[in-house]
């Protein structure tokens, strides 16, 4: 994803002059260049070089008398569900969804200019084109954002074995780059996404698994035919950086224990009062399903390994850091030994999720998946663009609130409300509605009703998000669903409907959506002369809007 394309050069520049301009503009300077005639490709070393190098070159800068264009190097086939949105405001909060199953977004700050980068993955290539489009050159603040495609691997196509020509050789061997951002340096085609490995290690170790001109982790990435990027410019002063490994599950496995023996030796010869411990980063959406009901999954791994295993508090995430620190301590083999089993388990969970993504995508017809996360292809977050002045802006009406009751297990309360009341306030912000935890009836209650206000997609995005954070705490075992039960309330006059002529309609709505759905028959209607219909099921099951017409079954 480092890779860049620049553009509009003149025939006469070489990789010298190159060179010579990044050390001029104090950007690093990359091993990698390669010059074509009027464009040129650059490798650098992090996403904060690459960022940095977009904003101080791209139409700012002139090269033997031309304007020259950077731009992330994406081939067309991957240019679908992913963008890179930078010069955001630092006082703009970007909130970022836990839950694998919806939008995903990883949001940085660049520190040389105070603004934030966000990187978001959209559900579909057309949401992502139409988020391109509205966000280019949109104005907030004073402040004018800038998109460009990133690296989608999911989209690449299958690598399918070339037919042999005669003489042994592919009639494929024989392309050659194109110019244009979608090209590259002719290396082979891109395989489908790995799961890459994300530790951490003590800053002052780095030059260490550097070595000298590089030639350490040259040898690491050469062995383990793994990508390693050391993310040096990240966290100024912080006592530790962190590395992402890109391989197989045994390259990853192979460079950490190469990376960990590098630290040992390290720490052996300058006489380190500690010695360093591996620490993996892992996104928080998954660790509960590392940790294991019980914590089961982690004491498993912790006796066959012989190590001790910490994961940091899920109170110190952030918006703009989900992931959670998971330290081993033993020995070298030992260490290597637990990393290769937490990734296995990590690995498992991200896979499920993808997989649940897919499948429950089109599980209920007019289904918004993108109502979890913070872009859909409305944009409901950005302020509009400045019109005309004088222009008066349409009138628009205000959606129809609804009330969901939600059924979540007691001890599952303090989780949901958070440190000082912290999470639950974060997420009605996030989700724009009211959500209020009713007092218990008894003290040994085994569930507590949490009540939901707001409009169709403030439910879906609140629910959404206590569904997953359920998961997370895991109040539910990695294989088991996350099952509530929910209450809602339609007219009187509509229940007979939602039951239908010998209950046909309800055993439909049931075997749609997966969902258990109670009509009581011995209700007496409140004073608004309505009654409650209950749901039982999973989160998407539980999603039936559109699903019964005319009543108000919609949250």
């Amino acid at each position: 994803m480092n890779k860049l394309y620049i553009g509009n050069l003149s025939p006469s520049v070489t990789v010298e002059d190159l060179k010579q301009l990044f050390r001029e503009k104090k950007l690093p300077v990359p091993e990698q260049i390669l010059v074509k005639s009027g464009y040129a490709f650059v490798d650098f070393p992090d996403q904060n070089s690459a960022i940095k190098a977009i904003e101080t070159l791209s139409g700012k800068v002139e090269l033997h008398g031309k304007v020259i264009e950077v731009d992330y190097s994406v081939p067309k086939k991957l240019r679908s569900r992913k963008i890179q949105i930078r010069n955001i405001p630092p006082h703009l909060q970007w909130e970022v969804s836990c839950l694998c199953l919806c939008t995903v977004c990883v949001c940085v700050l660049n520190t040389d200019t105070e603004t934030a980068v966000v990187n978001v993955t959209y559900g579909t290539k057309e949401e992502a084109k139409v988020a391109f489009e509205k966000l280019t050159e949109h104005q907030f603040d004073d402040y004018s954002f800038k998109v460009s495609y990133i690296m989608d691997m999911d989209a690449a196509p299958p690598v399918q074995a070339p037919r042999a020509r005669r003489g042994g050789r592919s009639s494929r061997d024989q392309g050659d780059c194109q110019p244009g951002p979608s090209g590259g340096f002719g290396g082979p085609r891109l395989r489908a996404i790995e799961f890459p490995l994300r530790i951490l290690v003590p800053t002052q170790l780095v030059g260490a698994i550097i070595g000298k001109q590089g030639q350490t982790i040259k040898n690491v990435t050469k062995q383990t035919q793994s990508k390693v990027d050391i993310h040096r410019k990240e966290n100024a002063g912080a006592a530790e950086k962190p590395i992402t490994i890109h391989s197989s599950p045994e390259g990853c496995s192979s460079a950490c224990r190469m990376i960990l023996d590098i630290m040992q030796k390290e720490a052996n010869e300058t006489n380190m009062t500690e010695h360093p411990a591996l620490k993996i980063l892992a996104h928080n959406s998954l660790v509960g399903r590392l940790i294991g009901k019980e914590g089961r999954n982690l004491k498993k791994i912790e006796e066959e390994t012989g190590t001790k295993i910490n994961i940091s508090s899920v109170h110190e995430l952030t918006f703009y850091n989900l992931e959670r620190i998971i330290t081993v301590i033993g020995t070298l083999e030992e260490c290597s030994k637990a990393e290769g089993e937490i990734m296995k388990k990590l690995r498992e969970a991200y896979e499920n999720d993808i997989a649940a993504r897919h499948q429950q995508a089109n599980l209920i017809p007019g289904l918004n998946l993108n109502a979890l996360g913070i872009f859909s292809s409305g944009l409901p977050v950005l302020p509009p663009a400045a019109g005309p002045r004088g222009a008066v802006p349409p009138v628009q009406q205000a959606p129809e609130q609804e009330v969901v009751y939600l059924f979540i297990p007691t001890q599952a309360v303090g989780a949901l409300i958070g440190k000082k009341g912290q999470h639950i306030k974060q997420l009605a912000h996030f989700a724009g509605a009211s959500i209020k935890i009713a007092p218990a009836e008894s003290p040994d209650v085994p569930e507590r009703m949490v009540i939901i206000t707001g409009p169709p997609e403030a439910q879906f995005k609140a629910q959404g998000r206590i569904f997953g954070k359920l998961k997370e705490e895991n109040f539910f075992s990695a294989k088991e669903e996350v099952k509530l039960e929910t209450h809602i309330k339609v007219p009187s006059t509509a229940a007979g409907r939602v039951i239908g002529k010998g209950g046909k309609t309800v055993n439909e709505l049931q075997n749609l959506t997966s969902a258990e759905v109670i009509v009581p028959r011995d209700q007496t209607p409140d004073e608004n002369d309505e009654v409650f219909v209950k749901i039982s099921g999973h989160f998407f099951a539980s999603q039936v809007r559109k699903t019964v017409p005319q009543t108000r079954l919609i949250f």
